[in-house]
C-alpha cells in the first residue's frame, strides 16, 4: 500500500508486484514533482518486466535480481539524461524475489526489508545513507559517530550514475515467516516492535498496512509512506 502522508501533495514512492514470478518492489522516488514520481515507476516497470522475461532462463534468482535492477538503473539514468528538466531524479530500491522456499532481497538506498520469524523482527538490509554509514563505521572502528548527519542523505540511488551497487541478502524460508519492504516514509515513524505486533495482529496484509501506515500519520508522516507484506504459507 501506498500513502501519500499529511504533508506531501504528490506520492513519489511506487510499488509493484508478480505473484507469478513471485517478485515484490517497494521504490521511493527522488528528484521533484515530476521526476521522482517517474523515476520510481520507471524502476518498477523494469524490475518486473526484466525478471519475469528472464525466468524461463538457467540464471540463479540473485542473478534474475541483479540483472533486474541493473536494466532499472539503466531507464531511470538514460531518461534521465536526455532530458534536461529530469537531471537528478533517482529512487531507491528495495525488492524481494522468492524461489523454492529461499527469498532473496536486493537494496539500493534507504528502503528496507524486514523479517519476521517466531515473535522475532528484524531489519535485514543496511541503509545506503550518510548517517547509517556513519553508524556502521562507528561498529568497526569503535570511534563516535556524529549522528547529527542528516538520515535522508543516502550514498545509493538507482539512476544516480551508469553503474549500479545494490547489495543483497538472501534466507531458507519457512511456514509462518512474514517479509515487510517500506519506504522511509514509513520507517522514520515506525520501529521493529511495533512492525512485530501490526504483523502478529492480524492476518490481513492490507489491514496490516493500514495499522502501519496509521502509525506513521499519528507520527506526523512528513513523506509518503509506503509498505508491502509478504506472507510465507
Amino acid at each position: 500500500m501506498s500513502d501519500v502522508g499529511r504533508h506531501r501533495s504528490n506520492n513519489e514512492d511506487c510499488f509493484g508486484y508478480d505473484l507469478n514470478a513471485r517478485l515484490f518492489v517497494v521504490c521511493d522516488g527522488m528528484g521533484g514533482m515530476a521526476g521522482g514520481a517517474l523515476a520510481s515507476s520507471l524502476a518498477v516497470e523494469r524490475v518486473l518486466d526484466t525478471y519475469g522475461a528472464l525466468i524461463p532462463s538457467p540464471m540463479q534468482p540473485e542473478d534474475r535480481l541483479h540483472a533486474a535492477i541493473a536494466a532499472a538503473n539503466d531507464i531511470v539514468w538514460s531518461t534521465a539524461d536526455e532530458t534536461p528538466t529530469l537531471k537528478g531524479m533517482g529512487t531507491t530500491l528495495v525488492a524481494a524475489c522468492i524461489e523454492d522456499r529461499r527469498i532473496v532481497i536486493g537494496n539500493v538506498g534507504d528502503s528496507r526489508g524486514y523479517f519476521l520469524r517466531a515473535g522475532c523482527c528484524m531489519q535485514i538490509t543496511e541503509d545506503h545513507s550518510l548517517r547509517a554509514e556513519e553508524i556502521r563505521r562507528q561498529r568497526d572502528t569503535g570511534e563516535p559517530a556524529n549522528l547529527a548527519l542528516a538520515p535522508e542523505f543516502i550514498t545509493r540511488a538507482i539512476g544516480a550514475g551508469p553503474e549500479v551497487r545494490p547489495d543483497y541478502f538472501a534466507a531458507e524460508l519457512q511456514t509462518g515467516d512474514s517479509i515487510l519492504l517500506a519506504t522511509d516514509g514509513l520507517t522514520r515513524y515506525v520501529d521493529e516492535q511495533q512492525i512485530r505486533h501490526a504483523i502478529e495482529s492480524s492476518d490481513a496484509a492490507q489491514e496490516v498496512c493500514n495499522g502501519l501506515i496509521g502509525i506513521a500519520h499519528t507520527a506526523g508522516a512528513a513523506d509518503n509512506v509506503t509498505c508491502l507484506l509478504i506472507r510465507i504459507h
